[in-house]
C-alpha cells in the first residue's frame, strides 16, 4: 500500500466530518422544524464566510443574527453548534488513529513516541533489552485520574460518543451498498438519541457519581489497554532465539499502574469523606473483580486442551484436581477444570471483599484467595503448563494478559491517594493536643501558636510515643472526627485490600516541615502506623508515604529546603529505607503556581525546584519520585505529556513518575482502547527515554544550558511575574473584571463536579481554585494562564539585557532564538505558548470585556491585556522567526474550520450573560434556573468541547 499523503489523510477526515454534519442536520430538520433549521445554517454559514475570508461585514451579521434569537431559538442553536463540535471531535480521534495505523502500515520505522521507537533509540545507544527489563523491575509510572471539575460531558453523552466512533471505523473496510445503508441509519439512529439526550446534569455530581464515571474508563480502555502494552513490550524485548512458543509465559513487572484521587482527595472538597473513601475501595474491589470473573470464564471457554493430545505439568494436574466440577465432558480438560476451580475461587473472594455475590454463573464453595498474587500464582501454573508443553502461544491468545492485568490491578484495581490541605492537620493537632492535656516544661500547649522549632521538636517527640493521644471518651469538633474517621478508614481499606490499594498521603500547601510531620501523628492515631513498642511486630504496617505537595511559588522555592530537613531526620530515613524502599516522592502543583506567578515563573519555578530536589535526593542517598499535577490546560501544565517528560531536568524521572490526568482530559485520552493505548505508550516510551539514555552526556549538556541560560531566565520570570502579578493582585478593579468579563459565576453554578469552585465564599482572586480561573478565561478566548507576561519579559531582556549578558541587542536575540532551539525546556514553554496563542481570539475576547458595566476599568485592564498579547505574538515570531503553528499546518487548518462553530457559541454566551444578569433576581423563584442561565451552561460545555484541552 502506498503511503497516504497528507491531503489524502485529511480528506478522510473531512469527509467523516461532512458526513456527521450532514447528519446532525438532517435529525435537527426532522426533530426541530426547517425554520431552526434554516436559522442555524445561516449562523453556521456567516461564521465560516468570517473565518475563511475575515470580512467585518459577516462578523456584524453573525452578531445581529445571535441578538435577534429568542431564549428558545437560542437553545436550538447552542445545542446544534456544541453537538457538531463534539462529532468534529470523533472524526478528529478516528482520523488520528487512523493515521497512525498508516504510519505503522507504510513506514519501515518504528514512530516517534512509541514503545517500539524507544526500545530502537535506547539500543542505538547501548541499552539493551537486558538492561530494560532490569530497570522495569523498580520503575513506578501512574496515571492518576482525579475528579477536577472541567469534564463537562454527561456519561450519557460519552457512551453515544463511543457507539458512533465505533459505526464510524467501519467506513475504513469495504462495505456492500447494503452495509452502507445499514451503517448510516445507524448513524442516524445514534446522533437522534444524541439529540433527544439532555445536554447537562440536573444535579451537582457527588463523589460517588465520579467513582462511577472513572471506573467506566477501566472496562472501556484500560482492561484492554494496559495488559495489551506489556505483552507487546514483553515481545519487542523477547531475547533472540527464544522459541516463539515460550513467548510471555513469565509477565513483566508491574511498572505501569493506575492512580486515582476520587473518593480520597478532600482538599478544599467537603463532600469526601471516611464513607466515600470505603465507596471508592469496595467500587473499585467490585470493578476488578468481575473483569476477573469474565475473564476466567472466557478462559476456560479457550483453554479446551485435551490431556490424551497434550502433555501437562503435575502442578497443573494438581490444580484441576482441587476443581469440585465432576462434568465427564471435562473429565480429559485439566484445564478447563482448573479454570472452573479458579472461577469458584474468585467467587468467594469476591464475596469476602465486596459483601456480595458477583459471580454470574453456578459455583461451588471454594476458598477465597487471600491475596491477588494467590490467584496470579495459579495462573501461572497454567500458564508454565502450557509454555513447557508447546503450547506457549495458547497462552497470548487470552492468559498472558489476564495475568499480567493481575500484577497491575491486583484486587485493588488502582491505588487511592488521601489528600488534605496543611491547615486542616494543623487544626485537628491544635485540638488533640489541647483535649489530652499535652504539656511543654509544665506548660499546656497552644499548638497553633507554638514556633516551628517548637512544633517540631512536639510531634517528633509524640511520634516516639506508645501512649494514644486521641481517646474515645473525649467528643472532638465535627472537623477532627471527620479527619479520624477518613485515617481509620484507610488503615481498614490497607487490611481488607492489600497496601497497594492506599499508599501515599499528600500534604496540599506544604510550608514547613511541621507540615508534614503531622500527617505521621496522625496516621499513628488512627492505626495506619503501628507506634513503636515491643510489642510491634516485625510485618506491622508502617503507614502511608508523606507526600509533599508545593504549589505556590514561594513554596516551590522553599521545597528543596524543606525536604533536606525532612530527610535529615533520622526517624523519618528510617521509615523511607524500611517501608518505602528507598523512595520519596514529591508532589509538584502547576495550577497554583500558574495563577500565583504566571505562566513564565510557574514553569521556571518548577524547572529550577526539580534540579535543586535531585541535588537534595542525591546528597541523602534517597531516591526522588516526582508526582506532576498537570491539569489539561498550558496553564495547568498541559501540553504534551512526551515532551513534557523529555524536556525535565536529567535525573527528575529516573524510572519513577507520577501525573495526575485530569477532568476533560480523561475522556480525550482515554475514550477507548486505541486512543487510551496510545496515550500510555507515549507516557511509557517518554519515560523509558529520559530514565535510560546514558545521562552524563545529557547532564553535561543540560549543566552547559543552565550555565549559559539560566541567568537569562532568571531576568525575564522576575519581569514575567511582576508584569502578571501587577494585573492580577495590583490593580485595582481587577476581581471586578474578572468575575463581570468571564462566566466564572455561571461556571460554579454547572453541575460538573462535587467540588466547589472556590476554597472560601468570596469574590477575591486569592480564594478561587486555579482550576475554575483557567476555565473561566478560556471560555472567553483568552488563555491568559498560558502567555501573560512572557512578552514583556522577552522584550526587556533585548532591549535592557542584564549582568552577565551579551553587550548588544542582536546578540541577545541570538541567544534567545539559541535556547528556543537547543534547550529542551525552553523549546517546549514556547511551543506550550503557540497552541495558547493560536486558541486565543482578542476580538471575541473584547465583546466579553463590554460585560463589564464600569468603562474606565473595562478600557484599562483589556487595553493593557491586548498590549501583552499584541507583544507576547510579536516576541515569539521574532524568537522562533516563524509564523504560528507554521510547522503544523494541519493543526491550523483544524483549528479554523473549529473556530468557524466555536465563535457563533462565543457571541451567544456574551448576548445570553447580558440578558441574564440584566433580569431581576427577585423575577425568579431561589434556586430556579432561569431558560437564559441554562442555556449559559450549554454554550459553557460546547465551548469546552471546541477548545479540548480548556480546563
Amino acid at each position: 500500500m502506498p503511503a497516504p499523503r497528507p491531503a489524502e489523510l485529511s480528506s478522510h477526515l473531512r469527509n467523516d466530518i461532512r458526513l456527521l454534519g450532514k447528519t446532525l442536520g438532517e435529525v435537527i430538520r426532522e426533530c426541530e422544524g426547517k425554520a431552526i433549521y434554516n436559522t442555524i445554517e445561516r449562523l453556521r454559514r456567516a461564521a465560516v464566510a468570517f473565518r475563511r475570508e475575515g470580512k467585518i461585514k459577516d462578523s456584524e451579521l453573525l452578531e445581529k443574527q445571535i441578538k435577534g434569537l429568542d431564549d428558545q431559538e437560542a437553545t436550538s442553536v447552542i445545542r446544534a453548534f456544541t453537538y457538531f463540535l463534539h462529532l468534529s471531535n470523533i472524526a478528529e480521534d478516528r482520523d488520528q488513529n487512523r493515521r497512525q495505523r498508516r504510519y505503522a502500515l507504510t513506514e519501515t520505522k518504528p514512530q516517534r513516541g512509541s514503545l517500539q521507537h524507544a526500545i530502537e533509540f535506547l539500543k542505538d545507544k547501548g541499552v539493551g533489552s537486558r538492561k530494560i527489563r532490569r530497570y522495569l523491575e523498580d520503575a513506578c509510572i501512574v496515571a492518576v485520574l482525579t475528579a477536577h471539575p472541567t469534564e463537562v460531558q454527561r456519561k450519557s453523552t460519552l457512551d453515544v460518543h463511543r457507539e458512533i466512533a465505533t459505526q464510524l471505523s467501519h467506513r475504513d473496510t469495504t462495505l456492500t451498498s447494503a452495509e452502507e445503508e445499514w451503517l448510516q441509519q445507524r448513524l442516524t439512529g445514534l446522533v437522534e438519541t444524541l439529540w433527544q439526550t439532555r445536554l447537562l446534569r440536573r444535579q451537582k455530581l457527588t463523589v460517588h457519581d465520579e467513582i462511577d464515571n472513572a471506573l467506566g474508563f477501566y472496562q472501556s480502555t484500560f482492561f484492554k489497554a494496559i495488559p495489551r502494552l506489556y505483552q507487546d513490550l514483553a515481545q519487542w524485548l523477547q531475547r533472540p532465539g527464544h522459541s516463539i512458543f515460550q513467548v510471555g509465559a513469565t509477565p513483566l513487572p508491574p511498572f505501569l499502574r493506575m492512580g486515582s484521587w476520587i473518593g480520597g482527595d478532600r482538599d478544599g472538597n467537603p463532600n469526601v469523606n471516611a464513607a466515600t473513601l470505603e465507596q471508592a475501595l469496595l467500587r473499585q474491589a467490585g470493578a476488578v473483580l468481575q473483569h476477573y470473573l469474565q475473564e476466567v470464564k472466557d478462559l476456560g471457554t479457550e483453554l479446551s486442551i485435551s490431556q490424551t493430545l497434550g502433555t501437562v505439568s503435575p502442578e497443573m494436574l494438581a490444580l484441576a484436581a482441587a476443581s469440585q466440577d465432576s462434568s465427564p465432558h471435562r473429565a480429559d480438560e485439566p484445564y478447563r477444570r482448573a479454570c472452573i476451580h479458579l472461577y469458584a475461587r474468585l467467587a468467594a473472594t469476591a464475596q469476602a471483599l465486596t459483601d456480595r455475590p458477583l459471580a454470574l454463573h453456578p459455583t461451588y464453595p471454594a476458598p477465597a484467595y487471600r491475596v491477588a498474587a494467590e490467584f496470579q500464582a495459579d495462573l501461572q501454573t497454567i500458564a508454565d503448563s502450557l509454555a513447557g508443553h508447546h503450547s506457549g502461544l495458547v497462552g497470548l491468545l487470552h492468559l498472558n494478559s489476564l495475568i499480567q492485568a493481575v500484577s497491575v490491578f491486583g484486587f485493588h484495581l488502582a491505588t487511592i491517594d488521601l489528600r488534605q490541605s496543611s491547615d486542616v492537620h494543623e487544626r485537628v493537632l491544635t485540638e488533640l493536643f489541647k483535649a489530652a492535656g499535652a504539656c511543654v516544661n509544665g506548660q499546656a500547649v497552644d499548638y497553633a501558636t507554638l514556633s516551628e522549632e517548637d512544633r517540631i521538636a512536639l510531634l517528633r517527640r509524640e511520634i516516639l510515643e506508645t501512649r494514644p493521644l486521641v481517646s474515645p471518651w473525649i467528643n472532638y469538633s465535627a472537623e477532627t472526627e471527620k479527619e479520624l474517621a477518613i485515617l481509620r478508614a484507610a488503615a481498614a481499606g490497607r487490611q481488607r485490600y492489600g497496601q497497594q490499594a492506599i499508599q501515599q498521603a499528600i500534604v496540599s500547601h506544604t510550608e514547613t516541615l511541621s507540615d508534614l510531620l503531622e500527617i505521621l501523628v496522625l496516621q499513628q492515631e488512627t492505626g495506619l502506623i503501628v507506634p513503636p513498642s515491643g510489642h510491634a511486630s516485625a510485618q506491622a504496617d508502617q503507614g502511608l508515604m508523606v507526600v509533599p505537595l508545593f504549589e505556590t511559588i514561594p513554596d516551590l522555592e522553599r521545597g528543596p529546603e524543606i525536604m533536606a530537613a525532612w530527610l535529615d531526620l533520622p526517624e523519618v530515613a528510617t521509615r523511607i529505607r524500611r517501608t518505602h524502599g528507598g523512595i520519596q516522592e514529591v508532589m509538584l502543583g502547576y495550577s497554583d503556581s500558574n495563577k500565583d506567578g504566571g505562566f513564565l515563573t510557574s514553569n521556571w519555578t518548577l524547572y529550577h525546584a526539580e534540579r535543586q530536589l535531585v541535588e537534595v535526593f542525591k546528597k541523602h542517598k534517597t531516591r526522588l519520585r516526582l508526582f506532576h499535577g498537570r491539569g489539561g490546560s498550558v496553564g495547568r501544565g498541559g501540553g504534551s505529556s512526551f515532551d513534557a517528560i523529555l524536556a525535565q531536568p536529567p535525573g527528575t524521572v529516573n524510572g519513577q513518575i507520577r501525573l495526575t490526568e485530569q477532568g476533560e482530559v480523561i475522556q480525550s485520552k482515554y475514550k477507548d482502547t486505541e486512543v487510551g493505548r496510545w496515550h500510555l505508550e507515549l507516557l511509557t516510551a517518554a519515560t523509558l527515554e529520559a530514565s535510560l539514555t546514558p545521562h552524563q552526556p545529557a547532564s553535561q549538556t543540560e549543566d552547559e544550558n543552565m550555565a549559559r541560560y539560566g541567568a537569562v531566565l532568571n531576568l525575564m520570570s522576575a519581569t514575567a511575574q511582576k508584569t502578571y502579578r501587577e494585573l492580577v493582585y495590583q490593580t485595582p478593579g481587577f476581581a471586578d473584571y474578572f468575575f463581570a468579563s468571564t462566566p466564572i459565576l455561571e461556571i460554579a453554578g454547572l453541575n460538573i463536579g462535587s467540588r466547589p469552585a472556590a476554597r472560601k465564599p468570596s469574590q477575591r482572586i486569592e480564594d478561587l481554585r486555579a482550576i475554575p480561573w483557567g476555565f473561566s478565561w478560556a471560555q472567553c478566548r483568552l488563555m491568559l494562564t498560558g502567555w501573560f507576561g512572557l512578552g514583556t519579559a522577552m522584550q526587556s531582556y533585548l532591549e535592557q539585557g542584564g549582568p552577565g549578558c551579551p553587550v548588544h541587542r542582536s546578540e541577545r536575540l541570538d541567544q534567545l532564538r539559541s535556547m528556543a532551539r537547543d534547550w529542551p525546556f525552553f523549546y517546549t514553554l514556547l511551543s506550550n505558548t503557540e497552541m495558547v496563542l493560536a486558541k486565543t481570539d482578542l476580538a471575541i475576547a473584547k465583546r466579553y470585556s463590554k460585560l463589564v458595566p464600569d468603562k474606565s476599568l473595562r478600557e484599562h485592564v483589556f487595553g493593557r491585556i491586548e498590549q501583552e498579547h499584541a507583544l507576547t505574538l510579536a516576541m515569539f515570531k521574532q524568537v522562533t522567526q516563524r509564523e504560528l503553528l507554521d510547522d503544523n499546518l494541519p493543526l491550523r487548518v483544524s483549528l479554523g474550520e473549529r473556530f468557524a462553530y466555536i465563535d457563533p457559541l462565543n457571541h451567544l454566551q456574551v448576548e445570553l450573560l447580558r440578558r441574564h444578569r440584566a433580569q431581576r433576581p427577585a423575577t425568579r423563584q431561589a434556586g430556579e434556573e432561569s431558560s437564559s442561565q441554562r442555556a449559559i451552561h450549554m454554550t459553557i460545555n460546547g465551548i469546552a468541547a471546541g477548545l479540548r484541552n480548556s480546563g
